[in-house]
């Protein structure tokens, strides 16, 4: 039956699912009131209302090196670069005990795939953080990163997410998906996981009872087909797993590409695209993944590229988090954003300002404080 856009979100607002043949004419035709009503529609149903959750965490980049060349990338640097880096304990142990003083909870591991690191450097790390800082919630190794020390290794992804989680990992970040659609991963990303694999990973470390998130990034050069290709591909794998009672993906944050360096470092390559978007287009986009994504219990709002305004906007589009606070950042900071630093008090009052009530969680969406 052919209806409009704005018949699709009312019935949206009544509980009913956007269905994937109206999809493309509401992500590009729907008024922005209905978009935006509908997502906070379905944000009802997984939160209350008045509330906005936070964490306060540390995005720890435990190295730089990386062999996988994406061409958006300005963070990473090849092996044997004058300015490629592993963190020594010593640095690690000044920012965890730093993250533990202002009452943070979780620790944020990412870095590159360095081709000499292998798996025991990383079971080794997980134990000695576990041991020394049982208090904090360690998310660490995005897909990617699991999938290049299997190779490494010679070994399954399974293998090394149960030798990880035996050493105290506790889940998985959203990182290195960047748009789940091979088509526009090919060009960007194109010695990076496939949409499959980084799905499959997924899925083996929700099996383990890791917590994860799914997140997407837009502005690539690509066209509403291929955000939604991606946005289906995680629609359909949260169904896969709701359908047989098995954990699936606890929160969706996306957020535009970064790519203008600060630092005069070009390694990213893509160039003559029409990169990014703005706040309006990043606005409806996040609404209308709130509305599409109706099986993803929490939506964040991404401060770290778009600010703490438009984040504040981005509550009143379906978003019912804040994610992180992030004592400090490196990878989009590399490709030009300069948001990269708030404080707890900052953020509160920003979600204050929006008219709702900041509560303080952990990973799985607790109260903080419970425990890991």
């Amino acid at each position: 039956m052919n209806q409009s856009p704005e018949t699709w979100l009312a019935r949206v607002r009544h509980g009913e699912r956007l269905p994937d043949e109206a999809a493309l004419d509401v992500y590009l035709h729907a008024p922005i009131e209905d978009l935006r009503s509908a997502a906070t529609a379905v944000r009802a149903r997984f939160a209350a209302p008045q509330q906005v959750s936070l964490l306060v965490d540390r995005n720890v980049n435990y190295t730089n090196v990386c062999i996988t060349d994406c061409k958006f990338c300005e963070f990473y640097r090849p092996p044997g670069h004058s300015e490629s880096y592993v963190l020594t304990r010593d640095t690690l142990t000044a920012k965890l005990d730093e993250l533990v003083a202002v009452g943070g909870t979780r620790v944020l591991l990412q870095g590159g795939h360095n081709p000499d690191l292998r798996l025991q450097w990383y079971v080794d790390l997980l134990r000695w953080m576990r041991a020394d800082w049982p208090g904090l919630q360690l998310d660490a190794f995005s897909p990617s990163e699991i999938e290049h020390i299997a190779a490494l290794e010679g070994i399954s992804t399974p293998d090394v997410l149960r030798a990880l989680t035996v050493a105290g990992l506790g889940g998985i970040p959203g990182g290195g998906a960047e748009i789940l659609e091979d088509s526009i991963r090919d060009v960007v990303s194109p010695r990076k996981t496939r949409t499959r694999d980084w799905l499959r990973i997924m899925g083996e470390a929700q099996d383990l009872g890791l917590y994860t998130s799914a997140s997407q990034v837009i502005g690539f050069g690509e066209e509403a087909t291929h955000r939604l290709a991606a946005l289906r591909a995680v629609r359909e794998h949260q169904d896969s797993r709701e359908s047989s009672g098995r954990l699936g993906f606890l929160a969706f944050v996306a957020w535009p590409l970064q790519f203008e360096s600060r630092y005069g470092h070009v390694f990213g390559e893509l160039k003559g695209w029409d990169l990014g978007a703005d706040a309006d287009a990043y606005l409806r986009h996040i609404a209308f993944c709130r509305v599409y994504l109706d099986n993803i219990p929490h939506f964040q709002a991404s401060w770290p590229t778009m600010g703490l305004e438009v984040a504040g906007r981005a509550l009143h589009h379906g978003c019912d988090d804040m994610g992180g606070i992030m004592m400090e950042e490196n990878v989009v900071s590399q490709a030009g954003s300069i948001h990269c630093s708030v404080t707890e008090a900052e953020v509160r009052e920003v979600i204050l300002n929006a008219g709702f009530v900041p509560w303080k969680r952990d990973s799985w969406y607790r109260p903080s404080g419970s425990s890991a």
